[in-house]
């Protein structure tokens, strides 16, 4: 059986491509890289990606009008690269429809806190200034909305008095590439449905991956097709 098809979207130095790349690499994700599409000519993670092998595309979005363009343009390279789950890896552009309704509810990405909270840029530093004791990652799929769509997984750090953004960041890096493998492989295995805003797992799924200290919360029910 063919390995799942997958399409990366990243704009800066690829941490997460990185772990994802890692867990094609031994064995863990089955799934394969088609391409790496980048927004930035100058991110690091294009030379990754290009060292491992693996085809990369640079659409710079300031030769587009307007972000329904440069996403029709996104669309085109990933289908003509056969991708089936479009995983957005540091990716820096908000997306628009024309993107979702080409791949729906198979367009993914990793946000640095505990969906709903502290949406947006630099989370981290977000968390760390309101003196929350627990911060985190969170794999969701996304809509038309910021840090919105439904979510998948969740992983859980403990922030001491201390603990600065940069620590925060850290921490939550570290759980951001263990639970992101494991969240695309529900795709691959097709262990994986969305029923309004609950993303369901069957029961036959992976182990859930793991996270050390950190505290993971697989969503709300499991249950056999």
């Amino acid at each position: 059986m063919s390995a799942f098809p997958i399409g990366v979207l990243a704009s800066g130095t690829g941490t997460n491509f990185d772990a994802i790349a890692a867990a094609v690499g031994n064995g863990t994700l089955a799934a394969e890289i088609r391409t790496v599409i980048c927004n930035r000519p100058d991110a690091k993670v294009l030379a990754k990606a290009q060292q491992l092998g693996i085809p990369t595309e640079t659409i710079e979005h300031s030769n587009f009008t307007t972000r329904e363009a440069f996403d029709g343009e996104v669309v085109k390279r990933l289908r003509d690269a056969g991708v089936t789950l479009v995983v957005m890896a540091g990716f820096d552009r908000i997306v628009t429809p024309v993107l979702l309704e080409a791949f729906p509810e198979r367009v993914v990405n990793i946000h640095p806190a505990l969906l709903p909270a502290f949406k947006g840029l630099d989370a981290q530093t977000q968390a760390a200034e309101y003196g929350v004791r627990i911060a985190g990652a969170t794999v969701h799929l996304v809509d038309t909305h910021l840090d919105h769509g439904p979510i998948i997984v969740q992983a859980a750090i403990a922030v001491g008095p201390n603990d600065d953004a940069e620590t925060v960041r850290l921490r939550i890096l570290e759980q951001e590439h263990r639970i992101y493998p494991w969240a695309i492989n529900l795709f691959a295995n097709n262990t994986l449905r969305v029923e309004g805003r609950r993303v369901i797992i069957d029961d036959d799924a992976s182990a859930l991956p793991n996270t050390g200290d950190a505290l993971i919360s697989p969503p709300l029910q499991r249950t056999s097709r």
